[in-house]
C-alpha cells in the first residue's frame, strides 16, 4: 500500500457505481489520463478486478471503498477512507444511482425513497464535501451523471425521471456559481443505455424504451463523452445525434405531449 506521502504526491478521481457500466468506464479513461482512482460501490470485488486490471494496463494505483451510499452511513465512510488517507480529490464523479419502472403506485417504497437517497442525497452530499477543497486549489471537476430523462417528466419512472431533473439542475446551478473559481460542474445526460443500470430498472416492469427503435448507446462512448465534456468545462453533455435531438425538442413540446410520449416510451412492452 502507498504511503501517505505518495498518496499525496498524485491526483485523485473518485467515481461512484465504479463497479460497472458507465462509472467502470469512466474510471478506466480516468486511469488512462493518469490519475489514481478512488473506486466507490457496494459490491467490492468487481472494483478489485477493475484496479487489478488498471494497475497492470497503466500503473494506476485505486483504493476500492466498499460503501452503500443510499444508506445514511454511505457517504460519511467514502469521506474517512478519503481523509484517514489525506487525498485531494481533483476529480468526483457522481455515478451511483438506479432507476425503476412501474406504476407509481405499485413500485415498493422502500425502493423509491432509496432511490431517493442515492440519486440525490449521496449525490449532493458527496459534492458538498469535496467542493471546497477543490476550490481552495482552485482546481477542480465534477461529473454528475444525470440522463436524457431530466429533461421532461416520466409517467411510470416517475421518480427516477424527477431525481435526475434534479441532477440536471444542480449540475447546472453550480457550473454558474463556480465561473472564474477553477472549478467545473458537469452534468452527463445520456439516452438509454444497455447495462445492469437497465436490469434493474425493469425489475418490475420492461418499459418499451428499452427494446425500442431509438436502441440502446454504449456505455464507452457516453463514457468518453462524458470525460472530454468534463475536461472542456462544459456544462452539459448529451451523447448521441438522436439524444440531444430529442434533448432540444423536449423543452419546446407542450406539455401534455411531452407526457404523452414519455408514458409510450415507458409504459410495459408486454
Amino acid at each position: 500500500m502507498e504511503s501517505i506521502v505518495q498518496a499525496q504526491a498524485r491526483r485523485y478521481a473518485m467515481v461512484t457505481g465504479a463497479s460497472s457500466g458507465i462509472g467502470r468506464e469512466l474510471a478506466a479513461i480516468l486511469a488512462r489520463e493518469g490519475y489514481a482512482l478512488v473506486l466507490v460501490a457496494r459490491r467490492t470485488e468487481p472494483m478489485r478486478v477493475l484496479a487489478e486490471q488498471l494497475q497492470q494496463a497503466h500503473g494506476t494505483p485505486s483504493v476500492v471503498v466498499g460503501a452503500d451510499l443510499g444508506a445514511p452511513e454511505g457517504v460519511a465512510t467514502v469521506m474517512r477512507e478519503v481523509k484517514e488517507r489525506q487525498l485531494d480529490v481533483e476529480v468526483l464523479v457522481n455515478n451511483a444511482g438506479f432507476g425503476l419502472a412501474g406504476p407509481f403506485d405499485e413500485l415498493p417504497a422502500g425502493q423509491q425513497l432509496e432511490m431517493l437517497d442515492l440519486n440525490i442525497r449521496a449525490l449532493t452530499s458527496l459534492t458538498r464535501e469535496v467542493i471546497p477543497g477543490m476550490v481552495a486549489r482552485r482546481r477542480g471537476y465534477v461529473l454528475n451523471v444525470a440522463s436524457t430523462a431530466a429533461f421532461q417528466p416520466g409517467p411510470f419512472m416517475s421518480v427516477y425521471y424527477a431525481t435526475k431533473a434534479y441532477v440536471l439542475s444542480f449540475s447546472a446551478a453550480l457550473h454558474e456559481e463556480l465561473r472564474g473559481r477553477g472549478v467545473t460542474v458537469t452534468a452527463l445526460c445520456p439516452g438509454y443505455t444497455e447495462t445492469e443500470f437497465a436490469a434493474r430498472a425493469a425489475e418490475h416492469q420492461r418499459p418499451r424504451l428499452f427494446s425500442g427503435p431509438l436502441g440502446s448507446g454504449d456505455a464507452r462512448h457516453v463514457a468518453e463523452a462524458g470525460y472530454r465534456a468534463l475536461v472542456r468545462g462544459k456544462a452539459v453533455v448529451v451523447p448521441g445525434v438522436i439524444n440531444r435531438l430529442g434533448a432540444w425538442f423536449m423543452p419546446l413540446t407542450p406539455l401534455a405531449l411531452k407526457l404523452r410520449i414519455t408514458r409510450y416510451l415507458n409504459a410495459s412492452e408486454r
